[in-house]
């Protein structure tokens, strides 16, 4: 019985010979839960409180806001994250073009800040 199939051609398929590579992908691991890992890393991601001035400090940043236009300044202020409690900090350097009290707001380096985000001016 063994006799009948051993001398016979092997079948031949319709489709294209696969290569190793494209076998091998066929059995590779696949994330069952479709942004998990995703929502891991955002969960896993740090961001800061806003800190509050008091009225000494703000005092101070207006009077430097006030005497620095159209002069190079190092600014810190506060960014809120889009997605979660807190935000970051961040410096910019540059010069003030404008600032708008009636929206509390500078430009600098074509940046629109809120007055209110800024924590420190050098």
């Amino acid at each position: 019985m063994n006799e009948d199939i051993i001398n016979l051609n092997r079948p031949k398929s319709k489709y294209p010979k696969m290569s190793i590579y494209n076998r091998a992908s066929i059995f590779s691991p696949f994330a069952a839960l479709t942004g998990y890992d995703d929502s891991i890393k955002e969960t896993s991601r740090i961001t800061n409180k806003k800190i509050i001035l008091d009225e000494d400090k703000i005092e101070i940043i207006n009077y430097k806001l006030n005497n620095s236009k159209n002069k190079e300044v190092c600014i810190t202020y506060f960014i809120e994250d889009l997605y979660k409690d807190g935000g970051s900090y961040k410096t910019i350097n540059g010069i003030i073009k404008r600032i708008d009290n009636l929206k509390k707001v500078i430009i600098i380096n074509n940046l629109r800040i809120k007055i209110d985000d800024i924590v420190e001016i050098i």
